[in-house]
């Protein structure tokens, strides 16, 4: 009799007062973070280049190593065919396209004169042996053809790569082709090559075996037969720098002699960038120069947070009372030569409690990392599912239930 007296008068206060059983409002202790930006390292102003323009950066990090008029606005030449790159293989990621896809060459594509394999009007091309004329052969003919067949026509393309390079934070950037052949207000900067060429290479490392053949084959088969075409990469460094992952160089008459120049040793990618070099000799010599530089300095300490448990997080006013969290992805730091990764420390800091409703999105905390006692960066964790926050009927049963297990 008790119970269902109790019962009754549990229901009457919920009828008249629906706000009372409620968890009250609680201000929230959110970690205070102040953003950590990667400190700029610029090598010893000895180091003395005859190109123009040059940028060194560490891939995982994206700090800048060194740079000699990164933001100078010039013509990249073939170079362009990084973002060409990226976009193609984005375009695989996503399904549009797939590697065994034909690629009907139209008449525009046939046509672009300078480096070419001499693709001609309907030929077919499967989508791989394309990357493959474009990545070793630096071939117009078929970035264009590509461009076509993922975009519906060039200009669509290219509308495509300034996008792209916007979102990428290449903010001296301008394409008006895929080609990189001269033209008027083509431009961009070492650092904004840079930046393509790190989203290149540590999202699509595959892209190396292409960059990295020095020569190959391909067939042409049209009207008049089938013939094989030689390519030959025209990146020097592939057969004599250790641990070379590309990328791309590019040269005419008036943006003279660019590289990115990509390679990788002991788990750190470095991308150096060389613009408007005076000859093809000095490219190469002054792109291995500041990754030489790089390897002999610097290491990157990474954490994949494996030994992290994440205790969950309380909510309030939700359909669930707790929210687990995933850690938004590994943490990397540029490591001077002399810092020792022992005194690398790091420390959970979760939300008190969180209100509903919750998205996957939505921070709960981070995972703060520190060299000695000096903050070095952080990394975000984020609730891991949706938490709807609760209604009339979710809050009644949840009282119920409390009730019932405390009287019990």
């Amino acid at each position: 009799m008790k119970k269902i007296t109790a019962l009754l008068f549990l229901l009457i206060l919920m009828l008249l007062a629906p706000n009372v059983l409620l968890v009250a409002k609680t201000k929230m202790n959110k970690p205070e973070i102040s953003d950590v930006i990667p400190v700029t390292t610029i090598a010893d102003a000895k180091m003395e280049l005859a190109s123009p323009s040059a940028v060194l950066i560490e891939g995982s990090t994206g700090t800048v190593i060194f740079e000699k008029n990164k933001d100078e606005k010039l013509r990249p030449a073939s170079v362009t065919k990084v973002m060409t790159l990226l976009l193609i293989f984005e375009a695989l990621k996503d399904g549009t396209i797939n590697l065994m896809d034909d690629v009907n060459v139209t008449e525009h594509a046939a046509s672009m004169g300078g480096s070419q394999v001499y693709l001609e009007p309907y030929e077919v091309q499967n989508v791989d042996t394309l990357i493959k004329c474009i990545s070793i052969a630096s071939a117009n003919d078929a970035s264009v053809a590509m461009a076509e067949h993922i975009a519906g026509s060039h200009e669509e393309f290219v509308a495509r790569m300034n996008e792209r390079a916007k979102e990428l934070g290449m903010n001296n950037t301008n394409f008006v082709n895929c080609t990189g052949l001269d033209a008027d207000n083509h431009y961009t900067t070492a650092y904004d090559i840079a930046l393509m060429s790190r989203e290149l290479i540590r999202n699509f490392p595959q892209v190396s075996n292409y960059a990295t053949v020095w020569m190959d084959t391909f067939v042409h088969t049209t009207k008049k037969g089938r013939s094989e075409f030689g390519l030959t990469n025209t990146n020097k460094l592939i057969k004599s720098y250790k641990g070379i992952t590309g990328l791309k160089t590019g040269s005419t008459s008036i943006a003279k002699y660019c590289l990115s120049a990509t390679a990788k040793r002991n788990n750190m990618d470095l991308i150096a960038v060389i613009m408007a070099a005076p000859d093809t000799k000095t490219r190469f010599m002054e792109a291995s120069k500041l990754l030489n530089y790089g390897f002999a300095n610097y290491s990157v300490y990474v954490d994949d947070h494996k030994d992290v448990t994440l205790e969950p997080v309380r909510i309030t006013k939700g359909v669930s009372d707790y929210v687990y969290g995933n850690i938004r992805g590994d943490f990397s730091y540029l490591c001077t030569k002399g810092m020792a990764a022992e005194n690398i420390r790091k420390e959970v800091v979760l939300l008190d409690k969180v209100p509903a409703p919750i998205t996957t999105n939505d921070k709960i905390g981070d995972i703060i990392y520190y060299y000695e006692n000096e903050k070095i960066g952080n990394v975000d964790i984020l609730a891991k599912e949706n938490v709807d926050k609760a209604g009339y009927k979710n809050n009644f049963n949840k009282s119920l239930k409390k009730y019932f297990l405390s009287y019990n």
